[in-house]
C-alpha cells in the first residue's frame, strides 16, 4: 500500500506503508510523555479526633484539610471523631480511643506492669480492624501511638502490621512517654512500654520542634534522621477573614509582602496616592517587598477621578509597581467587612492625604493595632495625639520609606508576624514539609 503526498513543488512523493508508520512514531516520541500517577491514599490515626479539643487534634484536621484541599484521598481513623468536611473520610474504632472501658481496663493492668490476656486479646482484635480499616490505604500518619502509653495495645498492633505489610508509616511524635516525669510510675523494662522510646524499623519518625528531635535522640541514645515539622497557622481562619479576601490575597499573594501597606481610601486627587505610589517604590529600592493595597473604587461625584486612575496606572508601570501596587477595585467591591479584614492583615496604614475633614481609617488603625505613617494633618493629630508616625507633604518619599523601615527592622510585633508568615503558614508547611514525607520526595 502507498500514501501519496504532494509537495510544495506540485510533485507527487511516495512514502510506502512502513515508512509512514515510522515518521508517526518519531513524531509521537518528538514530545516527552507525561503520566499522571494517582496521588498516594492517605490515613490519619489518633486516638481521638475533633470536637476533641487539644493541640494534637487540632493539628490532625489542619493536615486532613491540606491533604484533601491538595486531591489527596484521605480518611481520619480514631476512637472519637466527627467531621463535616465531605473530602474527608472518618472511620471510627472505638477501642483506638484511650478511654472506652476496654482500654481503660487493659490499661490499668499495664500500669501496674502486667500484660495480660486482656492486652494480646485487645491488640488481637486491633490488628483485624487496622488491617480492614488500611486495606487500601498507602501511608499511615499516627498520631502519638508510637511515643505515648495512652492505648499500648494500638501501639502493638500497629507495630505487627509495620512488620507484615507494606504500608508507610510515619510516626508523628508530640509527646513522650517515657520522657515525661508524670508517666514514670505507669511504664515497666520490657514489651510492650519499650516499644515506646526504640526507633523502630521501616517507620519515618516526625517531631514538631527542634527540642523534640533532641529529647527523642536522647532517648533512643542514637543519631538518626528524624524530621521537625512544626504546627501552623491559617491566618485567614485564625483571623476571621471573609473568602472573598482570601481568594484575593492568595491570587495577588498579600502574605508574601513585607510591608504589606494599606490605603483605604477612593481614588480622589486629595488622597495623594501618587504620593503612596512613590513611597512604596522607595521601600522596595531598600530591598524590602513592599505591596501597597488601595481599596475603593474612583471617586463617583467627579468625572475626571478616572483620568486620575489612568495616571496612577501609569505611574506603577514607570516604577515598574505592576504587581506591587494593587487597586482592589479592579477586581470587585470592597465592603466594610473586607476592608476590616484588610486592616487584620496590612502591616502598617499608609495615609498621604492632602487634606481630611477628619480621617476614619484613623481609628480603624487604632483598633486593629496597626501602625499609622500619615499627612500631618491638624484633624488627623486630633484623632491619634502622639500615636501616629507623621509626615510633610513635602518630604521626599525617600526619606519617608526610610522612617517606615526604620521603625518596622525595629518593631518586635512586626518581626514576629513576619515570622509567623514565613515559616508558620499551613499552607507553606504542607509543600514544603509534609507532602514530600508522603510522596517522597
Amino acid at each position: 500500500m502507498q500514501n501519496k503526498k504532494e509537495d510544495k513543488r506540485g510533485k507527487n512523493l511516495v512514502v510506502d506503508r512502513r515508512e509512514f508508520l515510522g515518521i508517526m512514531i518519531a513524531r509521537m516520541f518528538s514530545f516527552p510523555l507525561v503520566i499522571q500517577m494517582p496521588k498516594p491514599r492517605i490515613a490519619i490515626l489518633h486516638y481521638a479526633a475533633p470536637p476533641t479539643i487539644g493541640g494534637v487534634e487540632a493539628t490532625i484536621a489542619s493536615h486532613a484539610r491540606l491533604f484533601a484541599a491538595n486531591g489527596y484521598p484521605v480518611k481520619i481513623v480514631a476512637g472519637s471523631a466527627q467531621f463535616s468536611d465531605p473530602r474527608i473520610q472518618v472511620e471510627i474504632i472505638a477501642d483506638a480511643g484511650s478511654s472506652a472501658t476496654r482500654v481503660s481496663d487493659v490499661n490499668s493492668e499495664l500500669a501496674q506492669g502486667i500484660a495480660s490476656k486482656n492486652f494480646y486479646d485487645l491488640t488481637r482484635d486491633l490488628i483485624q480492624a487496622m488491617e480492614s480499616t488500611l486495606a487500601d490505604w498507602d501511608v499511615l500518619i499516627a498520631h502519638n501511638v508510637l511515643s505515648l502509653h495512652k492505648n499500648l495495645a494500638l501501639t502493638a498492633a500497629l507495630r505487627k502490621l509495620s512488620e507484615t505489610r507494606h504500608l508507610k508509616i510515619i510516626a508523628w511524635c508530640h509527646d513522650f512517654a517515657w520522657s515525661d516525669p508524670q508517666y514514670a510510675s505507669a511504664l515497666h523494662p520490657g514489651p510492650p512500654w519499650v516499644w515506646l522510646k526504640q526507633p523502630w524499623d521501616r517507620v519515618k519518625y516526625v517531631v514538631v520542634s527542634q527540642t523534640r528531635k533532641e529529647e527523642l535522640l536522647e532517648l533512643w541514645g542514637i543519631s538518626a534522621n528524624v524530621s521537625v515539622v512544626t504546627p501552623g497557622i491559617d491566618p485567614f481562619e485564625f483571623l476571621g477573614v471573609t473568602k472573598q479576601i482570601g481568594d484575593w490575597a492568595r491570587r495577588l499573594k498579600l502574605l508574601d509582602a513585607a510591608p504589606l501597606l494599606l490605603l483605604p481610601a477612593r481614588l480622589t486627587r486629595r488622597k495623594n496616592i501618587e504620593h503612596a505610589i512613590r513611597i512604596t517604590a522607595a521601600i522596595k529600592e531598600l530591598s524590602w517587598n513592599a505591596k501597597l493595597v488601595i481599596t475603593g473604587p474612583p471617586g463617583p461625584h467627579n468625572p475626571t477621578n478616572v483620568v486620575y486612575l489612568e495616571n496612577l496606572q501609569t505611574l506603577g508601570r514607570t516604577l515598574n509597581l505592576e504587581d506591587s501596587v494593587i487597586f482592589l477595585h479592579d477586581y470587585g467591591t470592597v465592603d466594610n467587612q473586607m476592608q476590616r479584614d484588610l486592616f487584620l492583615l496590612a502591616d502598617a496604614l499608609l495615609f498621604p492625604s492632602l487634606n481630611e475633614g477628619f480621617g476614619i481609617p484613623v481609628l480603624e488603625a487604632g483598633l486593629t493595632r496597626l501602625p499609622i505613617f500619615c499627612a500631618d494633618l491638624q484633624p488627623l493629630r486630633e484623632s491619634a495625639l502622639e500615636h501616629a508616625h507623621y509626615f510633610a507633604l513635602d518630604e521626599p518619599p525617600q526619606t519617608i520609606a526610610d522612617r517606615i523601615v526604620d521603625f518596622l527592622s525595629h518593631d518586635s510585633a512586626y518581626q514576629l508576624k513576619q515570622r509567623v508568615m514565613r515559616d508558620y503558614r499551613w499552607e507553606r508547611i504542607f509543600s514544603e514539609r509534609i507532602e514530600p514525607l508522603v510522596t517522597g520526595g
